[in-house]
């Protein structure tokens, strides 16, 4: 049994932007707070999606200062734009830091008191205001699923809020506002896709529908990322990576993630950085660990990732899953080393102390210790 959380709309393939207006328009709302970031809007791709507001003249007010990793802070200054211009809705254009933003001025918009107090799951009281969220990176899900991650900087935590009232309205996924990504962005939203599926895939939360939209992006992700970091204008590449962040997404969405997760968002909330990056060299490791308390998930992402099951033990098929995605990772240019990102030793106390308190954390087959916790963290510094 489970309950299956997905936007009442969403738009997705080649073109797809061009059908969004007349959807706006079908709201009824009066003035949008358009959430963005300044690499978008100075880069002109959040001049493609404002055109279509023009057309429908659409009245809306631009906050184009997101930062990577949004802050609270960030977020309560892009609320006081929402609420000086009287917006009754919020249309996000970006990877997962505007999406993130976005549903957090949303939700505090309807609940107020402290942005900290909405940390864990299902904290606030009511519905965010409507939010058409417009995608720009193949990677994050954020823009259809009830997740966000706001940084505390005073805690130096990313806190995590699963709350399905942060739900958008709208979704939409356009490949043809990814091509001008740098290969850099694709590759590491793309790993970070991945890491949803196979989270989704090995938690004890999985049901045959999650595992149904969490192996079939495995396989396409296999397929076409590295067409995707290689040529960001291969738009067949891009299409179907947007259709890895969608199956990937309503999977962990209803199924939950896990340790990867718990992990990788200590260092973005110590270090800053990014999501995607850090969820790439920590999947082989926690999966490792996942396999020796429980293989058998692995033989279905053996099947999905094009790996040759036959004659083969669990035991066997986990291995190379872990070696594929090791190969993918090394494929797309993702760091090895933690220490190449300045990550030292100082902080894995607490980076394996916060892991543990992760919202994410339950959702893992098993809860490793501190000690195995800084050891996996060790073993890729």
């Amino acid at each position: 049994m489970g309950v299956y959380y997905v936007p009442s709309t969403n738009l997705m393939g080649i073109g797809c932007l061009k059908e969004l207006a007349p959807l706006i328009n079908d709201l009824g709302y009066k003035k949008a707070l358009v959430v963005t970031d300044q690499f978008l809007s100075q880069s002109g791709i959040a001049g493609k999606v404002l055109a279509e507001l023009d057309s429908i003249q659409l009245d809306y007010v631009v906050f184009d200062d997101v930062k990577p990793n949004p802050t609270v802070e960030n977020v309560y200054a892009g609320y006081d734009v929402l609420q000086t211009n009287q917006c009754d809705f919020i249309i996000s254009i970006g990877g997962g830091s505007p999406q993130d933003a976005a549903k957090a001025m949303g939700l505090y918009a309807t609940n107020g008191g402290d942005l900290r107090n909405y940390e864990g799951v299902g904290k606030t009281k009511n519905k965010s205001l409507p939010i058409v969220a417009v995608n720009t990176t193949a990677g994050t899900s954020s823009e259809f699923t009830i997740n966000y991650v706001i940084t505390d900087k005073e805690r130096e935590v990313k806190m995590v809020m699963v709350d399905k009232n942060s739900l958008v309205t709208i979704s939409v996924n356009d490949p043809e506002l990814m091509v001008d990504k740098p290969a850099s962005l694709t590759a590491a939203t793309g790993m970070d896709a991945l890491t949803h599926a196979i989270e989704a895939i090995v938690t004890p939360g999985a049901y045959a529908v999650t595992d149904a939209t969490a192996l079939a992006a495995v396989e396409l992700v296999f397929n076409y990322l590295p067409r995707a970091v290689k040529n960001g204008h291969d738009l067949e590449a891009r299409e179907q990576m947007t259709y890895v962040m969608f199956l990937g997404g309503i999977a962990f969405n209803n199924a939950g993630l896990g340790y990867v997760h718990a992990m990788a968002h200590q260092l973005g909330g110590v270090y800053d950085l990014p999501h995607g990056v850090c969820n790439a060299m920590l999947l082989p490791i926690v999966e490792r660990e996942n396999a020796k308390r429980d293989p058998r998930k692995f033989r279905a992402i053996a099947k999905a990732a094009g790996i040759s099951v036959e004659g083969k033990t669990d035991e066997q098929c986990a291995e190379e899953v872990i070696e594929a995605i090791k190969s993918l990772a090394k494929e797309v240019g993702i760091p090895t080393k933690l220490s190449e990102l300045g990550v030292t030793e100082v902080d894995l106390n607490k980076l394996a102390d916060n892991a543990l308190k992760d919202a994410c954390a339950p959702g893992n087959p098993f809860m490793p210790t501190k000690k195995e916790t800084i050891a996996m963290f060790e073993e890729i510094l």
